[in-house]
């Protein structure tokens, strides 16, 4: 009985202890401190698009854009195996950061490397990785603005699947209140490799590259084209798991960082804040 006793006691001060102890720290900044976050701003060579989510590799940290940011031909030049694109290694401004980052993946130059030839990859694989100079990386919170998440990779879409995003382009001169979006998709196109989503708001010009959630905040796709025809005002959305998956197969293998936020799936909630 005495052991019994003696036992419980010391369970019970295990207990308080580990009751006052704080809880173990984020490896990111918290996320109304963190400068740099899925949304942010990026520019390349002058040209604004928006950053879709954080991922890590090798010991490095990276922000996510559009592989057209950096492309130096006309905007219609979306033909990935072919645009021409600024080479690895330019920097990139990225909003919230002291020093730019790199350049560190494309997919329009790794599939130009191994001469791609499957069209809907060439059509469709439209995703760069930014890597995060070393001395801004405790300035990174992976959740997405507004809606938390996300929460790992999502799956296919399918007709009036809910999608939800984090658009940041300069044209909304810094209105943030048009920022969040929800939307939903009306075709999948390119044997998967995109999605078709009409949102309110619509993407525009400078939205490029920014995150698609899907309503269990999976990470599903990239914005990558705004449609004059046949589908006017609506948007292509890359598809990301295919996009990661050529990554890796190029050999620069990357994870999507899950937010520190909970996914909450309430356009009225991410626009109030």
């Amino acid at each position: 009985m005495h052991r019994s006793i003696l036992s419980i006691c010391a369970l019970v001060a295990c207990l308080a202890v580990a009751a006052l102890a704080p809880a173990a720290s984020s490896a990111y900044a918290p996320v109304d401190e963190a400068t740099i976050h899925p949304g942010v701003q990026t520019f390349t060579a002058g040209g604004q698009c928006t950053a879709n989510f954080i991922f890590t590799g090798a010991g490095n940290t990276y922000i996510g854009q559009a592989a057209h940011c950096a492309g130096t031909g006309a905007a219609t030049d979306t033909n990935g195996c072919d645009a021409a694109s600024l080479p690895l290694g330019t920097p990139v401004e990225v909003e919230g950061a002291s020093r730019p980052g790199t350049l560190a993946y494309s997919s329009w130059i790794a599939m130009q490397q191994r001469g791609e030839t499957e069209a809907n990859a060439c059509d469709y694989n439209d995703f760069a990785l930014v890597k995060i100079d070393p001395a801004d990386v405790d300035k990174v919170n992976p959740s997405v603005p507004g809606f938390g998440g996300p929460v790992g990779v999502g799956g296919p879409s399918s007709f009036g699947d809910d999608v939800f995003s984090y658009g940041n382009s300069s044209l909304r001169l810094g209105i943030t209140l048009l920022s969040p979006k929800y939307g939903k998709v009306v075709e999948t196109v390119g044997d998967g490799w995109s999605r078709t989503v009409y949102t309110a708001t619509p993407g525009i010009p400078g939205d490029s590259g920014s995150g698609f959630l899907d309503a269990s905040g999976g990470a599903i796709g990239t914005l990558s084209t705004v449609a004059l025809a046949p589908l006017a005002g609506s948007n292509g959305v890359a598809d990301l798991g295919r996009e990661l998956e050529d990554a890796a197969a190029s050999g620069t293998a990357v994870s999507v960082e899950d937010g520190t936020e909970p996914f909450t799936p309430d356009l009225v909630g991410a626009i109030l804040g």
